[in-house]
């Protein structure tokens, strides 16, 4: 297991995520378009929750509300109990920064720098030293299978290995949250369970909270709750898990 910072702000028994109300309008050439109505979800410490629905159902749309990416239309984003959506930019950036991870379809690696100065990146900018920096994303790396890999390039790996290198970057800052956008959306089935293991044995090793979108149903009845944007309104689904 890796080592965890202690985090001031988490309350035991408090979610990590809490939305309240949340609605999101869009002005279009047609009109307003409402795509989330009243959301409200709470995700509580090492819980890893999927969320589905079609495209343009709304679900990219609750997820940068929840990563402070874009802000709602009405209602409040709440990280371990601090109403973090009503913040200035700034603070956005810093929260952004030290408390929440992204995942996206597509790892977004710097082509240049290898695995572990990817994964050293974010701590980077955060400050930490680089020496540090590379240790922890050397443990990161290997907690996530790829301990002889940590010298190579992006070019030099596979699609699975390189989405597991951008998961150990959106962990390496110790987030209290994890947002994932189809975080295997663009790999194979058999990959695609390797990754997602990956993802969500890290995640719960390191107490995060994980909310991932996913079009993947077989994925999703491996979580530990699931949730259906529909009409604007997120509806509890029973997670099916077929076994792998």
């Amino acid at each position: 297991m890796l080592k965890k910072k202690a985090s001031s702000a988490r309350v035991e028994g408090a979610p990590t995520l809490s939305l309240r109300g949340v609605t999101r309008t869009y002005k279009t050439g047609q009109g307003e378009l409402t795509v989330l109505k009243g959301v409200d979800l709470d995700i509580m410490p090492g819980e890893v929750v999927g969320l589905i629905g079609p495209s343009g159902s709304g679900k990219s749309s609750l997820l940068h509300a929840a990563g402070l990416l874009e802000r709602p239309t009405s209602g409040q984003v709440l990280i371990d109990g601090e109403d973090v959506g009503a913040l200035d930019e700034r603070a956005r950036t810093r929260i952004r920064l030290g408390r929440i991870g992204f995942v996206y379809q597509f790892h977004h690696l710097l082509p240049e720098f290898d695995a572990r100065d990817n994964v050293a990146l974010p701590m980077r900018i955060a400050g930490v030293k680089e020496a540090a920096a590379r240790a922890r994303a050397t443990e990161m790396l290997s907690a996530l299978g790829l301990a002889d890999r940590v010298l190579h390039q992006p070019a030099q790996l596979s699609g699975g290995e390189q989405q597991r290198v951008a998961i150990a970057r959106s962990l390496a800052n110790n987030p209290r949250l994890l947002l994932a956008d189809e975080p295997t959306g663009n790999l194979d089935p058999s990959t695609s369970h390797t990754v997602f293991e990956s993802l969500r044995r890290l995640a719960k090793e390191e107490g995060v909270a994980a909310l991932i979108a996913t079009h993947n149903m077989e994925l999703a009845g491996h979580m530990d709750r699931v949730f259906a944007l529909k009409d604007g309104h997120l509806e509890e689904r029973e997670a099916q898990s077929q076994g792998w």
